[in-house]
């Protein structure tokens, strides 16, 4: 009986473990990342409390019944409820790190499990290997701790091959970080400069040490004079390390608020890391319109640094661009040098980000006056409040990949804008993540903002459920799905023409 549960602990854990190994992969391989996420899964919802519950009375009953431990099995498997072991928005990408994180898991959970059974015989063998079994997404995490020196050295053999070919073929790089804003900033002057310079943007996402590294080695070739770098960091010392093998020319610094403030945890830490960006750089862009930003400016400039403030709101500002209703008014160090006519469907661009990218390009030396007549050309960002018709004529305005307490507000201001007069106005929103101690008081006042304009507003899944039902309450009828299909699929079937709804964030299937 023993050897039976002994394989049902074996097969359910290796099975569960899919849903775990998933876990650490969208979460960028960070140790403690799988095991945080666990404990929110577990307690999602009434049944998940209840099922560990029963999962750990199990392992505990064991001891006098071995069958019990088969329940456990069967937990392993189908356990929390909700995430799946496949996944709807992101399955598992076969890569070598994956793999090996598999085989190292793999590893540990029949160490935890069969070593008991076979060599303790009294009756706290079974209840051990079942909580070994359990307590997978530990497991993952100790595997990704064990391995992280590993990657280390994997991924410098890397950084070097990149190093030697930047030396190669010498461009000047601009580095862009931030809180949000810097994938649009970057594609921006990338679009400003294109046909003037030969230019290389890091793709998407490729914004840490391996994916710029990757960039590097696989994209830039001989004769790329400017290459833009887009760097994220979690934590401190990321953003130096990256730097200081690809160095920046020119830094820019989009924005400081409170995404990733679970891992940063207070906004002077988060503007410390991203500051590190300007440590190395003979130029500093910042966006003036951020007060933490400003507080860089005297120190930067005292070490003899280049700062150039960018602002939309004083023109006397290093670079501003003031927006009337219908035209955009571009000054230089105060000096008046152009203006552009604002197009209609460029409310969804970012003003602040148009003005990083211009203040970037005055870094490198070319004349921001020449490039501010292509601000009405300049690309909307993917899934950035993108404004499409339904087929039934609903206007939809996506704004999925945006998870930021002013993006979302901005968002909130064109949907009030947008529709017929006496028609509906919906928000299908998870509500934003990674906000720390800050996330229930910033999804809650969003609701609260967009309970202002909205007639429905569409909760998705439970991760900030009760923020968003306690913002929204009294003030416009709230909805509750599952997931963003089931949410789409109502949409698809209630809104008609004139109607109106934002699709603002959108979380992979890995959070609640």
């Amino acid at each position: 009986m023993r050897y039976l549960v002994m394989s049902g602990l074996v097969i359910g854990g290796f099975v569960g473990l899919s849903r775990w190994l998933r876990i650490a992969q969208r979460e960028h391989y960070l140790s403690g990342s799988v095991t945080r996420f666990a404990l929110r899964w577990w307690r999602s919802s009434g049944w998940n409390r209840l099922i560990l519950v029963v999962g750990i009375s199990l392992v505990v009953g064991s001891w006098w019944d071995a069958l019990t431990g088969l329940g456990v099995a069967v937990i392993l498997v189908g356990a929390p409820v909700g995430l799946g072991l496949r996944g709807r928005t992101s399955s598992l990408a076969l890569t070598r790190r994956l793999r090996s994180l598999a085989a190292l898991t793999g590893a540990l959970l029949l160490l935890g499990v069969v070593i008991p059974v076979l060599f303790l015989p009294h009756a706290g063998a079974l209840p051990f290997a079942g909580a070994v079994a359990l307590a997978s997404p530990l497991l993952v995490d100790l595997a990704l701790w064990i391995m992280a020196p590993l990657e280390r050295r994997l991924g410098a053999r890397y950084v070097h091959q990149a190093t030697q070919r930047l030396a190669r073929v010498q461009p000047v790089i601009v580095a862009i970080t931030g809180s949000y804003g810097k994938t649009s900033t970057k594609g921006y002057l990338a679009h400003l400069l294109e046909g003037r310079r030969v230019v290389l943007a890091s793709p998407r996402s490729y914004n840490n040490q391996a994916g710029l590294a990757r960039t590097v080695n696989e994209h830039l070739v001989s004769g790329t004079e400017l290459l833009i770098a887009e760097m994220g960091t979690y934590g401190p010392g990321e953003i130096r390390a990256m730097c200081a093998w690809m160095t920046p020319s020119v830094a820019v610094i989009t924005a400081i608020g409170p995404v990733h403030l679970e891992r940063f945890r207070r906004l002077d830490v988060t503007l410390a890391a991203k500051a590190e960006i300007a440590e190395r750089a003979s130029s500093v862009v910042l966006n003036g319109e951020d007060p933490l930003l400003l507080t860089l400016v005297t120190p930067l400039r005292s070490v003899g640094k280049r700062v150039i403030v960018c602002s939309l709101t004083d023109q006397n500002a290093d670079l501003a661009i003031i927006a009337s209703e219908t035209q955009l008014d571009l000054y230089v160090a105060g000096v008046p040098a152009g203006s552009v006519d604002i197009p209609s469907e460029s409310a969804a661009i970012a003003l602040s980000n148009v003005a990083c990218a211009l203040g970037a390009a005055l870094a490198i030396g070319e004349d921001p006056a020449e490039l501010l007549p292509l601000f009405t050309t300049l690309p909307q960002p993917p899934n950035r409040l993108v404004a499409t018709v339904g087929e039934r004529g609903m206007v939809i305005l996506d704004d999925t990949f945006n998870s930021n307490p002013v993006g979302a507000r901005h968002a909130i201001s064109l949907l009030a804008q947008t529709g017929g007069e006496g028609h509906r106005r919906v928000l299908v929103t998870p509500g934003m993540v990674e906000l720390g101690p800050l996330q229930f008081a910033e999804n809650r006042q969003f609701a609260a903002e967009a309970a202002e304009i909205c007639d429905i507003i569409a909760v998705v899944g439970r991760t900030n459920r009760r923020a968003l039902l306690a913002g929204a309450y009294g003030y416009a009828e709230v909805r509750t799905f599952p997931n963003r299909e089931t949410a789409v699929a109502w949409i698809r079937t209630t809104l008609s023409e004139g109607d109106a709804v934002l699709y603002e964030n959108d979380l992979p299937d890995h959070y609640a």
